[in-house]
């Protein structure tokens, strides 16, 4: 409990930016990014190092990438995944540029939706008093809720959902979004191509909700926000297009 309230206090002294943000090459080598990464594998994230923005680019070898600066660096990120602040303090030594991933699936799960939705759904949960958990904003676009995981330990109790997301399905998926085993999420303070960044909007030492409640909410306001902007496309934002 302890732990927790100063990690929340800590992130609500933080400096909020009102103009121009640091440059990336800068904002990589702050003491936040070894204390933000470090915090949230204390809330028993596991981390892996991510690719980062590279000019236009990515720094990974890759020719025209599909994806910038937002993947695991190594094929093994889902064993490489730990919490271990050791282990994570000496990649963030030897990287002091890279990206951090998250492996969903084990400890926890997010709910990846996009940012009106998001804001809507923080909004009622706040008015009815009920806790979101940990909550991330990645860039202007997205929003990431952070849940208990439905993942089972016997693998024949596996029940699958539509929403199922993995990072090869990105864009099969354009509205709400559930990583669980298998997929990832970059953490905090993550670089985006386009310049932004992803950072925390709830603490992630706060207790991670049931994903069921949480959904129905994220549901609903998926579909107030498809209607608002087309009414045809309700169901596109809900079942990610399929």
């Amino acid at each position: 409990m302890e732990r927790r309230g100063r990690m929340s206090e800590w992130l609500r002294r933080r400096p909020r930016s009102t103009g121009d943000r640091p440059r990336a090459s800068a904002r990589a080598a702050t003491p936040d990014r070894d204390a933000l990464l470090l915090g949230a594998a204390a809330a028993s994230f596991p981390v892996a190092p991510a690719a980062h923005p590279s000019g236009f680019s990515c720094s990974c070898d890759r020719i025209g990438c599909p994806t910038p600066g937002m993947h695991p660096v190594s094929f093994a990120w889902q064993t490489q995944a730990t919490t271990d602040p050791e282990q994570i303090t000496r990649w963030l030594a030897a990287q002091p540029l890279a990206n951090f991933i998250t492996a969903t699936g084990a400890n926890h799960d997010v709910l990846d939706v996009p940012a009106a939705a998001g804001g809507i759904a923080l909004r009622r949960l706040d008015a009815e008093g009920v806790p979101a958990g940990p909550v991330a904003r990645y860039g202007a676009d997205r929003m990431l809720f952070f849940t208990a995981t439905r993942a089972p330990a016997d693998e024949d109790e596996w029940w699958p959902c539509e929403l199922d997301c993995h990072p090869e399905t990105l864009d099969e998926h354009p509205g709400l979004r559930w990583h669980c085993r298998g997929s990832y999420v970059l953490l905090p303070p993550s670089r985006l191509p386009d310049g932004s960044v992803v950072d925390w909007v709830r603490p992630p030492d706060l207790p991670l909700p049931d994903p069921l409640p949480l959904l129905a909410v994220l549901t609903d306001a998926c579909a107030q926000v498809a209607t608002e902007a087309r009414p045809e496309a309700a169901g596109g934002w809900l079942s990610g297009g399929r």
